[in-house]
């Protein structure tokens, strides 16, 4: 007996009850009450998705490993005190300066269900570890040393900390934390890649702008920022185009926060910040690696872009990119849809392998006082075998000098006119030593075909007395895609300048002492 035989679709069975816990009606942001719209994450709770299986770290000051909503589900093999170089990550406790952000940011993601305390975690079965690494010193190798802790075990590691956000800060990782990142996405989870889940900042009553934050603006983090209950921007969000989706948090004392756990066994409603945002996108991510385990780190960068969506997120800045999709510098492509990034995540293909092109824009110094525009022919390396037909992230790496770094605004402009602010003015910014080898990065370019003309302009906004930001080098890097159909015409590169009097140097900046803040 023979017969044709075809693939058939089977879902499993299974039944869900809302959970009980007593701190679950005051999740807004799981169920929605009073607005239109909520993170959707009871419809991947209703598919039979609650973290299983998934091991998510905290990246912070410690964990209080016995709270009754955290113990249960506390997994020792992701913990570690990098602080004092033991086993035990627990929290150090404190009068004057309590311990408690990585136990709140933990129970955001893993908070056990139905057990009649607090809340809810958005991922409530899966495994949460904790690393205490901001407790001290922080050193670039205790940075390290904490992104690639049991890359083989964890799945996730979820950061909420950085630079402080004083809107003149500029600093990113040290040359260990870089490396840490490459085999954390090249070797972790067996060769598909650690995620790193990362908040964006709360440098918004300084007008900061979180591509000036190293950790954030890395293609390896995916960054995340907050929206209120109501949808709107909170005081301390930080804009930046390398923001790719947003998740709820608090906003001023009028808008209800986030619920989790907290010190000495007790619960709270007041986690707030990006710090809440960071573990809440965490949590949802675990979700979708639970639907589809096989999911590489640049599969869940696409998935989340796929899955966010605008709602009514309110900011002056949506635009619509080149593929359609609206995306701003607040909230990257919108709310994060948990209930959408597991039903594709079900049944996602694996993106294609990374692809690279460098393009060199000038190897010459330019003087620049108000402002320069750079505009070139991109072929993306057509003709080579890293060819890109269709982009991820684009990183423009900067060297200069100017005698008032934070009032200088950078811009880049697609060939499908996709605008991203890659450096906005910031006050607080005095300083005069520029940038030497900054990795400005934007995702608003998700899936464009890079070819065509390009623009980057660099203005002065303060002082017309400004001058000598001195531009050395500029490369444009397009970093990794999945191929698209429509075919491409080659053309040749070049460069081509308008610019009113300007000066260019390369500079060399080291960072040397490190400070990080909780978000």
């Amino acid at each position: 007996w023979f017969a044709q035989q075809s693939g058939r679709s089977r879902k499993r069975r299974h039944s869900f009850t809302v959970p009980t816990d007593p701190f679950f009606n005051q999740q807004w942001y799981l169920v929605c009450q009073h607005y239109a719209f909520d993170q959707n994450v009871v419809a991947a709770w209703a598919r039979g998705y609650t973290g299983k299986g998934v091991v998510v770290s905290i990246l912070d000051d410690g964990l209080e490993t016995s709270h009754p909503d955290i113990a249960e589900n506390y997994d020792p093999q992701a913990s570690y005190d990098m602080n004092d170089n033991d086993p035990n990550p627990d929290t150090q406790y404190s009068l004057t300066r309590p311990k408690r952000h990585g136990t709140r940011c933990a129970g955001v993601v893993a908070a056990v269900a139905n057990n009649g305390v607090c809340g809810v975690g958005v991922a409530y079965q899966a495994k949460i570890g904790g690393v205490r690494m901001l407790d001290g010193q922080v050193t670039d190798l205790i940075e390290a040393m904490s992104l690639n802790l049991n890359p083989q075990h964890i799945d996730i590691y979820s950061s909420s900390w950085g630079p402080e956000d004083l809107g003149m800060n500029l600093e990113g990782p040290n040359t260990l934390a870089q490396e840490a990142f490459i085999r954390g996405i090249t070797n972790g989870r067996g060769g598909l890649g650690s995620i790193y889940v990362w908040a964006s900042g709360n440098g918004g009553a300084s007008l900061d702008n979180c591509n000036c934050d190293g950790y954030t603006n890395s293609i390896y983090t995916l960054s995340v920022g907050s929206t209120t209950e109501r949808g709107t921007l909170p005081f301390y969000s930080e804009p930046c185009s390398a923001i790719l989706t947003t998740t709820y948090s608090g906003g001023s004392f009028h808008h209800r926060s986030i619920v989790t756990t907290d010190l000495h066994q007790s619960c709270t409603s007041d986690h707030t910040g990006t710090s809440a945002s960071a573990p809440l996108a965490a949590g949802i991510i675990a979700l979708a690696l639970e639907a589809n385990p096989t999911l590489n780190w640049r599969d869940v960068q696409h998935l989340v872009v796929r899955a966010s969506r605008p709602v009514d997120l309110q900011t002056h800045d949506w635009r619509t990119n080149g593929v359609g999709r609206p995306v701003s510098h607040y909230y990257g492509y919108g709310l994060l849809d948990a209930g959408r990034l597991v039903e594709l995540a079900s049944k996602w293909k694996a993106v294609k392998p990374k692809r690279k092109c460098t393009i060199d824009l000038i190897t010459r110094a330019i003087e620049l006082r108000r402002k320069l525009t750079l505009r070139w022919n991109v072929t993306a390396c057509h003709g080579t075998r890293n060819w890109i037909r269709s982009l991820e992230h684009i990183q423009a790496r900067l060297t200069l000098t100017y005698s008032r770094r934070g009032d200088l605004s950078i811009t880049l402009i697609s060939p499908k006119k996709t605008i991203s602010n890659l450096l906005t003015t910031r006050p607080y910014d005095k300083m005069s030593t520029g940038f030497s080898d900054w990795a400005f990065m934007s995702t608003h370019c998700w899936d464009e075909d890079p070819c065509g003309y390009w623009v980057l302009r660099i203005e002065n906004n303060g002082d017309s007395t400004n001058e000598g930001t001195l531009t050395k080098t500029k490369m444009f890097q397009f970093k990794v895609s999945t191929p698209i159909t429509q075919q491409v015409q080659q053309h040749q590169p070049y460069p081509e300048f308008i610019l009113n009097k300007n000066k260019l140097t390369m500079r060399q900046l080291m960072i040397l002492l490190r400070y990080s803040s909780f978000r």
